[in-house]
């Protein structure tokens, strides 16, 4: 006799069955930047974009992706290409914590790290946007839905070769369209100089609006110290990568030297590392990118480990995709605007009053031009 329970399981292996990944593919493209972007470190002019595409048994579709900065992405989609992507097959995107272990085990050689981690995040999120759109869900709602938009603070407009009347003009046109903080990258030469820029851009925006400091990682931990003592003059928002990140002591002793938050998590690659900097005190904003710690699954971990240490997240760049993640958790604090996928995509994210708003519609929400990512494709 067939009972409740044998109809609902036989229900459930049907609905397994079509999530089984029946085919996957990935290829390299390179999406020039809207604008030239210099930190204390380095020149962004060109961001490679893997995109990996997904297939599973009952039809549905997932596209996800994951970035590099101008180089290592022939790298991504050669481990992709020669290992991930074959291992895939048969695996339920229904399941992405089963999906993101059994990728990890084959890649145990190569890991932690970032090659490794973006191949991961390129498959995880093309796992997530299939389940999403087989379950009918957004993405922020299927991953916790705490709130459907997120305060802005932008970046674009803080790049460190602006002069002073630059960072101005960017600041108040950002404090027009509502945002509650703009991000200035430090790192001159000597300290005074960035003090200068810092108090134009104050005594330009006044005290209502938030402003952020980013160093990736240039300073000693003298220099750290010192400047912080500096930037509190401005009343600064947070620190950010002030030190190399694999510097826990270094940041715990910065963070114990003074008022300003220290906010870390861009350059880290795994939740062990977080973890470390949350136990030792070194860090009280977490900016966690989700195509660095190894896709979705591992970055809603890293949220919510911070919200344990009452922490609250800002992750780094990613806007289309972070928009939904930190609309999904309880401990979310800025999303950080820095436009990256518009000339690959057909609508953009929606912005009201300072506010990035969630997509409402199945999966990622990302509206993908099929032409335009044509024409950028290198491998």
């Amino acid at each position: 006799m067939t009972t409740t329970t044998d109809t609902l399981l036989d229900a459930r292996a049907d609905a397994t069955a079509g999530s089984r990944i029946v085919h996957a593919e990935a290829r390299l493209h390179d999406i020039p930047v809207e604008t030239v972007r210099t930190d204390a470190l380095q020149t962004f002019v060109k961001q490679e974009t893997i995109v990996v595409r997904l297939r599973t048994a009952d039809g549905t579709e997932g596209v996800g992706y994951s970035y590099t900065i101008g180089t290592g992405g022939g790298a991504v989609l050669s481990l992709l290409r020669e290992s991930l992507l074959p291992a895939l097959i048969g695996l339920e995107a229904e399941r992405p914590e089963a999906v993101w272990l059994a990728l990890f085990g084959i890649t145990r050689a190569t890991t932690v790290g970032p090659i490794t981690a973006l191949a991961l995040a390129a498959v995880d999120t093309a796992v997530w946007d299939a389940r999403t759109r087989r379950a009918g869900l957004p993405l922020w709602v299927a991953a916790g839905g705490a709130s459907p938009s997120v305060p802005l603070y932008d970046t674009e407009g803080g790049w460190l070769h602006y002069s002073a009347d630059e960072l101005v003009a960017h600041a108040v046109a950002a404090q027009e369209r509502g945002m509650g903080g703009v991000k200035i990258k430090v790192g001159m030469p000597r300290g005074h100089e960035d003090l200068e820029r810092l108090r134009a851009v104050r005594e330009a925006v006044g005290p209502g609006m938030d402003i952020m400091v980013d160093a990736n990682q240039s300073f000693s931990v003298a220099e750290a110290v010192r400047r912080a003592r500096l930037f509190e003059q401005v009343d600064v928002f947070w620190f950010e990568e002030p030190l190399p990140a694999e510097d826990v002591e270094g940041h715990r002793l910065l963070a114990r030297s003074t008022s300003v938050p220290i906010a870390v998590g861009e350059s880290m690659y795994s939740l062990g590392h977080f973890r470390e900097h949350l136990q030792r005190g070194g860090a009280s904003i977490v900016q966690a990118d989700v195509a660095r710690v190894g896709g979705i699954t591992p970055w809603l971990k890293i949220a919510h480990l911070a919200e344990s240490f009452n922490a609250r997240v800002a992750p780094h760049f990613l806007m289309e995709l972070h928009v939904s993640l930190v609309c999904a958790i309880p401990n979310a604090l800025y999303l950080e605007h820095i436009p990256q996928l518009r000339a690959v995509t057909t609508a953009e994210m929606r912005i009201d009053d300072g506010r990035g708003w969630a997509p409402p519609t199945p999966g990622l929400g990302i509206a993908w031009d099929e032409d335009a990512l044509g024409r950028l494709v290198v491998a």
